[in-house]
């Protein structure tokens, strides 16, 4: 029976819970951001509550920070997927005749690959999407 509960718990109930605390911290961000803004209004002294709402609202990434963050995203992924298939390589070609050897050999690469993957995948969409903000910008 304790073999069983483990699992439950790491797949089932420690999603929900992350889930449920990062809504939960939304909603209060929410109801705090409400209750400034109330206490403005009922307040009356001059304030502009348009100014307010927006000085309290979500700070939004620009176009170029998004862009930046993509690029970082794609760069540091690149370079941990190439790390880890060299390993693995080097590994490989300088390994003995040990069969348990290659089950670390297949995780680096698995793992490498994947990081890879991702990695080149920021990459273009970083490139694509450059171009395209590039041009937006310039018509603006």
């Amino acid at each position: 029976m304790e073999g069983i509960l483990v699992p439950i718990f790491i797949c089932v109930v420690l999603p929900v819970a992350i889930v449920a605390i990062i809504y939960w911290e939304r909603v209060n961000n929410d109801n705090k951001r409400t209750q400034v803004l109330i206490k403005a209004i009922e307040a009356n002294n001059d304030i502009d509550a348009d100014k307010l709402a927006e000085a309290l609202a979500k700070p939004r990434k620009t176009a170029k920070e998004i862009l930046n963050g993509r690029l970082l995203k794609g760069c540091i992924f690149t370079l941990i997927g190439v790390a880890c298939e060299i390993f693995a390589l080097v590994q490989y070609f300088s390994h003995d005749a040990d069969t348990s050897f290659l089950d670390s050999i297949e995780a680096s690469g698995i793992i490498g690959g994947v990081s890879l993957a991702i990695g080149i995948s920021f990459l273009i969409v970083y490139f694509v999407t450059r171009k395209q903000v590039s041009c937006a910008g310039n018509e603006e």
